[in-house]
């Protein structure tokens, strides 16, 4: 019998000290008032409510079909998991009483609390946690996330509250693919999930339970009083959908929203005046995730990797993190947080070299016509590149980029496009020829689902088609072995093949902020996991409290 402890800290290990290790990236501002005052023993109690805001609204709210951030906002309070990161970012129970690694890790054993409930009163049980395995590997489930529990060789159900799961092989991700969010066996069963109700109108055991849905508008999340952990302190949650990030700031600062992320640009020239830091804290670090232009391969401009490092070469990094980010993020040459462990600090970032490109893309044919726009074989280079409505940092990025393609010849159409329709009308369908997006990265460090080449599927999150055998193979490799230093050999070649084929231009990662009502007590604010994950705990003293009959009929 093997513990956790002696199979899987050392990757939470490994990763903690890197990040303890580099403290001052993730320095949070002082300790706010709110925070300060739950120190010196002031007790907690019930009432008020947080009122937030999203520059998008959920796609729906079945975890295992959403992949965006609007969704996860609300999933991410609306359910719970068998496993979780803890403050330190090491594994702890949520709905599992205990777990066991057992056989060198071939075989996890799991035991239930026996105090689960959803939120209409039926237990939660692993009647439930089997369901949600077998809707994930579902080839019917339209979910991007299947890979994990296909790795599964067995079930295997011991009782009411006990099971096991058997793995043919070692898999280093086994652990943190059961922090899945479970899902309701009563409720959705026989469901279609592309169509049922529940995708609005969820059964949930989280802390939180969804009251109401304003489509355009607003959600409301009630305090779940059967939560297991106990009911939180505030009475619920307002996310307000407010689509452009200057509309949301001046609600902010009229005291209509309590909490949002700034942009670096209200960062650096908004926050310091004493109205804003009377009512606000701000806490800084850098983001796990990074942004990028990703490309269509599948499109005749982009199909030629020769072509896409000259794109690399054309474009200026610097300026784009001076003029998007006002100097608030760092470079990055592949999709893994700079300084981390998993980093490979040895690959060169491209210079920027006008000359070389446009002499690269000269020896592929391409010449400027008479209007100076580049063509070959009668198509002019020209492209619509797709950003996502609300976004100012990409949209300045775009008009960067714009510029500096327009001086080899190279047009560049932006369209601007709201969220939800960027995501089901363009990037689910492959309907674009390059977009700005980005992606949160995990703090384990498997690529699978988005570079993996069985990912590529309409819904998938491979949407840009790429496709390396190599690749597959190293991501396999990794993610099928406990040692560090051969999943680092790995990972740091997919890095290579990365940077040589250009099948994204990474751009950034910028750094995170998040402003905070000083009214709120009970932060503890967490050098990786952020301000955000212990919400249930935070509270208002009764004399501050703003929304005693938001949350009512």
């Amino acid at each position: 019998m093997i513990k956790f402890t002696r199979v899987f800290r050392g990757i939470s290990f490994f990763i903690t000290v890197y990040y303890l290790c580099n403290f001052i990236l993730f320095s949070f501002f002082p300790v706010p008032a709110a925070a300060a005052s739950a120190k010196e023993g002031t007790s907690p109690v019930y009432g008020d409510a947080r009122v937030e805001a999203s520059i998008g609204e959920p796609g729906n709210l079945i975890p295992a079909l959403s992949s965006d951030t609007a969704s996860s906002q609300v999933t991410g309070r609306l359910y719970i998991s068998l496993l979780r990161y803890n403050r330190d970012t090491e594994i702890e129970t949520e709905a599992a009483e205990s777990y066991e690694v057992l056989d060198g890790g071939l075989r996890l054993r799991f035991a239930l609390r026996r105090d689960l409930f959803w939120a209409d009163g039926r237990p939660l049980d692993v009647d439930d946690v089997e369901f949600t395995y077998r809707l994930m590997i579902n080839p019917d489930t339209p979910t991007a996330y299947a890979g994990d529990y296909l790795r599964v060789k067995e079930f295997r159900r011991i009782d009411r509250w006990n099971f096991e799961v058997v793995y043919d092989r070692p898999y280093a991700r086994a652990l943190i693919s059961w922090m899945i969010d479970i899902l309701p066996k009563h409720a959705l069963e026989g469901e279609d999930l592309r169509t049922t109700p529940l995708r609005r109108k969820p059964v949930t055991s989280g802390p939180f339970s969804l009251k109401s849905w304003e489509p355009g508008s607003r959600l409301i999340l009630a305090a779940n009083p059967g939560y297991f952990a106990g009911r939180p302190y505030l009475d619920g949650l307002v996310l307000r959908v407010i689509p452009d990030m200057t509309t949301m700031f001046m609600e902010l600062r009229a005291g209509k929203i309590d909490a949002m992320s700034l942009t670096p640009q209200q960062f650096v020239y908004q926050t310091e005046e004493t109205a804003f830091t009377e009512r606000y804290t701000v806490y800084k670090h850098l983001s796990l995730g990074y942004t990028f232009m990703g490309y269509n391969l599948k499109s005749p401009l982009f199909s030629d990797k020769s072509t896409r490092r000259a794109l690399a070469l054309a474009i200026n990094k610097d300026d784009i993190i001076s003029g998007a980010l006002f100097g608030q993020g760092l470079h990055t040459t592949g999709p893994y947080t700079p300084g981390s462990w998993v980093y490979n600090d040895k690959i060169q970032p491209y210079p920027h070299d006008p000359e070389a490109a446009a002499a690269i893309l000269a020896e592929n044919g391409w010449k400027k016509g008479r209007d100076g726009v580049l063509v070959k074989d009668g198509r002019r280079f020209e492209f619509t590149l797709l950003v996502n409505q609300g976004n100012e940092q990409r949209s300045k990025a775009a008009v960067i980029i714009q510029s500096h393609l327009k001086k080899l010849g190279i047009v560049v159409r932006i369209r601007t496009v709201e969220w939800a329709a960027f995501l089901n009308d363009f990037v689910h369908k492959r309907y674009f020829d390059a977009l700005l997006l980005g992606w949160s990265t995990t703090l384990d460090p498997d690529l699978h689902s988005v570079w993996h080449s069985s990912n590529d599927f309409e819904g998938g999150l491979n949407f840009i088609g790429f496709s390396n055998a190599e690749a597959d193979a190293l991501i396999e490799t990794g993610r099928g072995s406990f040692d560090l230093t051969l999943r680092k050999k790995c990972y740091d070649r997919i890095q290579e093949i990365l940077h040589e084929e250009q099948p994204y231009l990474f751009l950034y990662v910028p750094y995170s902020f998040a402003a905070v009502h000083r009214r709120f007590r009970g932060l503890d604010p967490a050098p990786i996991m952020g301000v955000e994950y212990n919400l249930p705990e935070w509270w208002t003293p009764p004399q501050q409290q703003l929304y005693r009959n938001l949350l009512e009929p």
